[in-house]
């Protein structure tokens, strides 16, 4: 009871008084109801934050999941009673990471990669059956009309081809010239010579890997056009050196790395393609729907033709400079394709005795 300066008493100040006791009574009530199976949830918390989930039995498991739909209830409840603001905070963080605990990734960045690599990737492949066709189509018919069209006139050549990814090498140069582009003495540049045309190399391909790929959402229709313009180029090319006698040293000397870039170039535009067919095959979904669910095996895809160009890089760069045999090129071109078939197709694939486990 509080006296006032006239010597009244102050109802106002003992109302007030009486309201934040009963406040702290009613936090102190709350908390002691709950207050076990809030401990109970930090030390589960605080176990799997050190050992992770794994080092947590079924029971616990299942407590923490228990506990933690207990927390989140204690807090709702406390802020619509509007107790005291040290317990609410005390429950949001609780909750915050008990959230964490149960519904976070548990993986490391390493185990992430690692799944993506050996599942993710070659799932989305498989799943990616008519999209790879449309890839892959596009780059072969191309490869065909640049070949054919050259044979009825060469000059379609200088069509095809930029003049800076000729080179002079074309038609009116002699064979003896060309087959110097193909062995000649590029064996003997030096390391850092070849470092830096490997960077250059994956730079250029990346970026049309990247322009088909993005280019893919307008229906596929821009990345099935380019990944066909980059076949001409090189069904023109192939003509010029097979016209001239060096059909299969040329042929080697493309297959040591474009097996694998000629592959992520077909594997990018079926990324886009995906992006695509789901602009204008929606299905029952909305577009913005379908395009959301196409987009994780999409950049699946972009990923794998990223991948596949460092590869490229490399042997491009590097082993087709120092290897001048034409059967060795075509064992390791050949034998990298048949890795990536290899990968591809059995990669993330579940055993039998697995699927029954699961069932």
């Amino acid at each position: 009871m509080d006296i006032g300066v006239d010597g009244r008493i102050d109802q106002g100040a003992t109302v007030n008084a009486g309201a934040v006791q009963n406040d702290m009574l009613r936090s102190a009530r709350f908390r002691v109801e709950r207050e076990a199976h809030w401990r109970q949830l930090d030390a589960l918390v605080t176990r799997a934050e050190q050992g992770g989930a794994a080092a947590l039995g079924y029971d616990e498991v299942r407590n923490l999941a228990s506990g933690y739909r207990q927390a989140m209830n204690s807090l709702s409840v406390a802020r619509d009673i509007s107790l005291d603001r040290a317990l609410i905070a005390y429950l949001e963080s609780l909750c915050a990471r008990a959230y964490l605990v149960v519904y976070a990734p548990q993986e490391s960045l390493g185990g992430l990669i690692t799944r993506l690599l050996t599942q993710g990737i070659p799932q989305a492949v498989r799943r990616s059956a008519l999209p790879l066709f449309i890839g892959f189509l596009a780059l072969i018919l191309g490869a065909l009309a640049g070949y054919r069209l050259y044979e009825n006139d060469p000059s379609w050549f200088y069509t095809f081809v930029p003049p800076e990814m000729a080179d002079q090498r074309t038609p009116d140069a002699s064979a003896d010239y060309l087959r110097s582009t193909i062995y000649g003495d590029e064996g003997q540049h030096d390391s850092d010579r070849l470092a830096a045309f490997s960077a250059f190399l994956f730079s250029h391909n990346t970026s049309i890997v990247v322009l088909i790929f993005t280019l893919g959402v307008f229906v596929s229709v821009p990345s099935f056009i380019l990944t066909f313009y980059n076949g001409l180029i090189l069904g023109a090319f192939f003509a010029m050196f097979a016209r001239k006698g060096l059909g299969y040293d040329v042929f080697a000397w493309l297959s040591i790395h474009g097996v694998t870039e000629l592959a992520a170039i077909a594997i990018a535009c079926a990324g886009g393609a995906r992006l695509g067919l789901a602009v204008l095959l929606p299905g029952a979904r909305t577009r913005k729907e379908e395009l959301r669910y196409q987009a994780h095996d999409a950049v699946k895809l972009a990923i794998l033709a990223a991948l596949m160009l460092v590869v490229a890089a490399f042997i491009e760069g590097f082993l087709r400079q120092l290897i001048q045999d034409p059967t060795l090129r075509l064992v390791i071109g050949w034998g990298m394709g048949l890795f990536w078939i290899g990968w591809l197709l059995l990669g993330g694939r579940e055993s039998k005795a697995s699927r029954e486990a699961a069932r």
